[in-house]
């Protein structure tokens, strides 16, 4: 069987505008306008189809199961069949783009959730990035195609996961095959993984990898459980997603960046934290009336996602989520007791719901994939008892750079509340107090696409 194999290329304001000191050039330049609508994103978000994402999840369900140890041989049941009918799509939807289609797969040994030893195939396609400056950074997305009953190791019962995680699959097919017919600067990952019930499998395996190979997995995102808008209660709640971020990793170490976070009060500004405001910001303005809600947790209690792996491997990941689960359709053998349906049947699933969240999916991907990279080394100075603050950073290799902004917010606050351009510099000092505020410094492009912001460490 062919397995994904990394190439060599990736290995290898709101408040007072008089608050901002003018930067050490003759005259800052016009700032490019960061809050229009790009038209190549307007495009691809209403290129996504509900009517497409239906058809994977009703094919996906049509496989019965999709446990990760089910059958691999049939053509038309089991994982296996699941597996190759994804790739055979994304690569015909992807015929005639850069869009590179592989298997990634490796084998798991016998543990808690495994009885034998089992194959763990996820299947990759690659929109490798434009930019020379920027094709090495990459942006992953992914859903979990297998399934599963409520006894986590019965390989063989009808389990369609029509919800967990057909829905969330479907959106990543559904966005590579939209976006492959576009032109990002970064690279752009769509991955559906296998083993996700089983122990976050194939995630962990590609999320591993990455980090082997010093890949620059500049975010991640996973949607799962994306498919419902409907509560357990019967309440309809289809105008907003889950978007869960994590602050700073609960292990019994902390790392040098870590202890940073902690000893400047940062922990709400974490690499997930950054993404999250990023994802929130973009997702709101281009899915109108739709509210991307920033859980302030790495997941659910009791539960956990495929975006778990990247945050144990340093890279920043979020988890996509309805509003309110229904757990009798989730985990559950196919019954009914009492007149209540118990299955992750289809006809639970709100296509046009998982539509629009595919659609929050588009739009921050590819502002993150078109937009500069965050800046780096980014330094707030410390060495002398001033009520300004100066913050100093290294600068970006993009051509099509126009300079930086420096953001702000109270200390109470979770978003960004002020901001200015400040002019392709390195340095630039803004007269709030470095203990009121929170800062980070975000690089713009000459089309106004902004990266996620920095939060600068102390420089003495």
């Amino acid at each position: 069987m062919p397995r994904f194999r990394f190439t060599a290329g990736l290995i290898a304001g709101l408040f007072a505008t008089s608050a901002i000191a003018a930067p050490a050039t003759p005259a800052t330049p016009a700032a490019p306008d960061v809050s229009r609508r790009q038209p190549q994103i307007d495009k691809i978000v209403a290129e996504i189809s509900a009517k497409r994402i239906e058809n994977y999840v009703r094919k996906l369900v049509s496989f019965e199961t999709r446990h990760t140890m089910s059958d691999t041989s049939s053509e038309t049941t089991g994982i296996g069949a699941a597996r190759r009918w994804i790739k055979a799509e994304l690569e015909r939807c992807g015929a005639g783009t850069p869009l590179q289609v592989a298997y990634d797969s490796h084998i798991s040994p016998v543990s808690a959730r495994i009885s034998r030893p089992t194959e763990i195939v996820n299947v990759v396609a690659t929109l490798p990035g434009t930019q020379d400056a920027s094709k090495e950074r990459l942006y992953v997305v992914s859903g979990h195609y297998d399934s599963r009953n409520t006894d986590v190791m019965d390989a063989t019962g009808k389990s369609p996961g029509a919800n967990d995680d057909a829905s969330g699959t479907a959106a990543v097919m559904e966005l590579a095959c939209v976006m492959a017919k576009h032109k990002f600067d970064a690279t752009l990952v769509f991955m559906t993984v296998a083993g996700e019930e089983q122990g976050l499998l194939g995630a962990a395996h590609w999320a591993k990898q990455a980090r082997a190979g010093n890949l620059n997995v500049a975010g991640m995102f996973t949607n799962d459980i994306i498919g419902s808008s409907r509560a357990d209660d019967g309440r309809i709640d289809d105008k907003q997603v889950r978007l869960f971020a994590q602050s700073i990793p609960a292990t019994k170490e902390m790392s040098d960046a870590v202890r940073q976070l902690v000893a400047t009060g940062g922990e709400n500004d974490s690499l997930s934290r950054q993404l999250a405001r990023h994802t929130k910001e973009q997702g709101e303005r281009y899915v109108k009336g739709f509210k991307v809600s920033v859980i302030q947790r790495h997941d659910r209690y009791l539960r956990g996602g495929d975006h778990m792996p990247f945050l144990e491997q340093g890279y920043a990941a979020l988890r996509f989520t309805e509003p309110n689960e229904d757990f009798s359709h989730q985990h559950q053998n196919l019954r009914t007791e009492n007149g209540k349906v118990y299955g992750d049947l289809t006809e639970f699933v709100d296509f046009d719901y998982t539509a629009r969240v595919a659609k929050v999916n588009a739009a921050t991907l590819a502002s993150l994939a078109l937009a500069p990279a965050a800046p780096q080394q980014v330094k707030v100075r410390t060495d002398q008892l001033v009520n300004d603050s100066t913050l100093v950073w290294q600068a970006n290799a993009e051509p099509d750079l126009a300079g930086y902004r420096i953001v702000w917010r109270e200390t109470t606050a979770s978003g960004w509340q002020g901001s200015k351009f400040v002019g392709n510099v390195t340095e630039a000092t803004v007269k709030l107090s470095k203990d009121n505020y929170f800062f980070g410094v975000q690089a713009v492009d000459k089309d106004g696409n902004v990266s996620v912001a920095t939060y600068p460490a102390p420089l003495r």
